[in-house]
């Protein structure tokens, strides 16, 4: 951060919480000890039935600006439950005078002048829509070079939207198939915003991504599905699925990826998204895959987060 640099921008946070006692500490911690602090942070606990709600009823009562939310025990578990808990979040925030607001998992952590930094990424450029970073989880992941998401994608974990986006795009919509986020997006890319992960920082994700009540695999094989129902190409999946199988911990994650694709259009899983969504996000995997295959015969090395030098049109 340049010296004298103020971040003027004003923002606010949203989590939706569900038997995260083992990590929200942690997540809270990250926030509290943040050089420029949220205006509002919601955190709604949706139906916990562990301490959650507990952790976080001791830091609402020693900061005002945190406040939690309670929602009752559902007997229908969804993914649209994440749309529906920050919907109910963003009512109790909408009257407050703030510029961007941030989806923040319970699960994360990051460095103190984390906020700060994106909050000035949004400052330099007003067609910014969508802003993060890339991710590292336990074990030596980092999004930034084990995905193909690249620098034009903001994982779920962590994303931050500019208001006016955020509701030109009709923020999360609740779908029971999950990739609320993921929607979120990528509508927001094809509306023509600008969305970027910034290398120059990283959350943490303290529990690999899809895992939250099964194990990898499982996690791999419901992705699988994830990817063809919101419209993925079958040759970009089959990259996939090749390029995760030749990193040996992620063997047969890799195989259960593309199981779970090839399942889900045998059934002709009904998708949940639009069809210029479907041509926009295929546009874009042919792209890469094009420049990873291209830096391939010409023996260079693939960068996986930044593959082409296409940028998206402002809108």
């Amino acid at each position: 951060m340049p010296d004298g640099f103020f971040v003027d921008l004003k923002y606010v946070l949203i989590t939706a919480a569900r038997n995260e006692q083992a990590f929200i500490g942690r997540t809270l911690e990250a926030v509290v000890g943040q050089t420029k602090r949220p205006e509002r942070w919601v955190i709604v606990d949706d139906g916990s039935t562990d301490g959650t709600a507990s952790i976080v009823e001791q830091y609402a009562s020693a900061h005002p600006w945190i406040e939690l939310v309670r929602r009752p025990q559902r007997l229908d578990r969804s993914f649209a439950g994440k749309a529906h808990a920050v919907n109910a979040a963003l009512d109790r925030v909408r009257s407050l005078p703030f510029e961007v607001v941030g989806n923040l998992d319970a699960d994360v952590s990051f460095a103190p002048d984390y906020m700060e930094s994106v909050m000035r990424r949004f400052e330099e450029d007003p067609d910014l829509g969508v802003a993060g970073t890339p991710f590292t989880q336990d074990g030596g992941y980092d999004s930034a070079t084990d995905s193909f998401e690249g620098e034009n994608y903001v994982a779920g974990p962590c994303q931050l939207f500019r208001r006016r986006c955020f509701d030109a795009i009709g923020g999360y919509v609740p779908n029971p198939a999950g990739g609320v986020d993921w929607i979120a997006v990528m509508t927001a890319r094809m509306m023509g915003w600008k969305v970027r992960a910034f290398p120059d920082r990283r959350f943490h994700h303290h529990r690999s991504m899809g895992t939250a009540e099964r194990g990898r695999v499982a996690a791999a094989f419901s992705y699988g599905e994830k990817d063809y129902y919101l419209g993925g190409s079958p040759v970009w999946q089959l990259f996939r699925g090749v390029y995760q199988m030749s990193k040996k911990p992620l063997v047969f994650a890799g195989l259960a990826l593309l199981a779970g694709y090839f399942w889900a259009a045998v059934r002709r899983v009904e998708r949940p998204v639009s069809a210029e969504l479907v041509r926009f996000h295929r546009h874009n995997q042919m792209s890469k895959l094009k420049a990873v295959v291209l830096a391939a015969l010409r023996l260079r090395k693939v960068d996986s987060f930044s593959p082409t030098a296409e940028r998206w049109p402002s809108k």
